[in-house]
C-alpha cells in the first residue's frame, strides 16, 4: 500500500471508532466486568508504585487505567489516551463518575505517541495494538516514551477459534451473504494472535524480559438478542450491516447465530461463551 492508502485506512478506522464510542459507553460496565481478569493481570505485572507516571493507550472507556491510577497514589499521574475523541469523552465521564482525580486526558495515536522520549514509567494498552495499521511502529513508540527500566503491559486477542463470542456474529453475516470474510493481514481483532508473534514483536521493538500468557474470559448473553445488542454496540461495521437488514433477514441472522452457538447454550435461552486474551509484560 502507498502512504496515502495507509493514511486513508487509518482515517477510516478512526472514523469507525468515533462512531462506535457511544455504544462502547453503553457497554462499558459489562466490558469491564467480563474482562476483569485481563485488567487484573495487567495491573499485577505493571509493577506500579506511588508517584509514577502511567500512560494508557487506546484506553476506550478507561477502566484499566483507572485501576492503575488508584495504585500510583499519592503523587502519581495517569495519562488516559485514545486516538478517538469520542472514546476520550466516554473515559472522562467515567473518571468523574468513579472519582478518579489523578488523571489527564490526551488524544494520542499509537503509531506516533506525542510525548517526549523516556517520559513515562509504565505503558498499558488493552486491545489496541492489533488494531493499528503498523503495530510494529506502535511498539517502537511505546519503547521510545518509556523510561529505562519502565514497564509495558499489553493485551491482544488470542486465536479466532478461541473467541467464538466474537466470531459467531460475523461468521453468521458472511454465511448469509451480508458481509465478506475478513481480509487476512490487515488490522483487526486477531491480527497479533499467531503463537509467538507478540513476544517476537516486543523483542524486535527493544523490550526484554518478555512474558506472554493466555487469560481466559467469558461472555454471558441472556439470549441471542442480548448478544446482537452488545455486538452492534461494540462493532460499528456489524451495526451498519444490521441497520440495513430487513426484519426477515434479521430473524435469519438470529437463527444462524443460535444454531452456531448451540454448544454454549445454558438451557434457559442464554449462552455462556468463552474467550481468550493474550496478555504481555516487558521491560524497557
Amino acid at each position: 500500500m502507498s502512504d496515502e492508502d495507509l493514511q486513508e485506512q487509518r482515517e477510516r478506522l478512526l472514523d469507525g471508532w468515533d462512531a462506535a464510542a457511544k455504544g462502547w459507553g453503553r457497554q462499558a460496565d459489562r466490558t469491564r466486568d467480563s474482562a476483569l481478569a485481563v485488567s487484573e493481570w495487567m495491573i499485577a505485572h505493571a509493577e506500579l508504585a506511588p508517584g509514577q507516571r502511567v500512560l494508557e493507550l487506546a484506553a476506550g472507556p478507561g477502566d484499566t487505567g483507572f485501576m492503575a491510577a488508584r495504585a500510583i497514589t499519592p503523587g502519581g499521574t495517569l495519562i488516559s489516551s485514545d486516538a478517538s475523541a469520542g472514546m476520550l469523552e466516554i473515559a472522562e465521564e467515567r473518571a468523574a463518575e468513579q472519582g478518579v482525580a489523578n488523571v489527564e486526558f490526551k488524544q494520542l495515536q499509537l503509531e506516533w505517541i506525542d510525548l517526549e522520549a523516556a517520559s513515562v514509567d509504565v505503558i498499558m494498552c488493552r486491545w489496541g495494538v492489533m488494531l493499528t495499521v503498523d503495530p510494529a511502529a506502535a511498539l517502537r513508540e511505546c519503547r521510545r516514551v518509556l523510561k529505562p527500566g519502565g514497564r509495558c503491559v499489553l493485551a491482544v486477542w488470542d486465536l479466532a477459534e478461541l473467541n467464538p463470542f466474537a466470531v459467531i456474529p460475523g461468521a453468521a453475516l458472511v454465511a448469509l451473504g451480508h458481509a465478506k470474510p475478513p481480509v487476512p493481514g490487515g488490522p483487526g481483532m486477531f491480527a497479533l494472535s499467531a503463537p509467538g508473534l507478540l513476544a517476537e514483536m516486543l523483542a524486535d521493538a527493544g523490550f526484554f524480559d518478555v512474558v506472554v500468557e493466555p487469560v481466559a474470559i467469558s461472555e454471558y448473553y441472556s439470549n441471542v438478542l442480548d448478544w446482537l445488542g452488545q455486538t452492534r454496540d461494540r462493532s460499528h461495521s456489524f451495526g451498519k450491516v444490521w441497520d440495513q437488514l430487513s426484519d426477515g433477514e434479521r430473524q435469519k441472522l438470529r437463527d444462524q447465530m443460535a444454531e452456531a452457538a448451540s454448544a454454549f447454550a445454558d438451557g434457559d435461552g442464554g449462552f455462556d461463551v468463552p474467550g481468550s486474551v493474550l496478555v504481555a509484560a516487558a521491560s524497557a
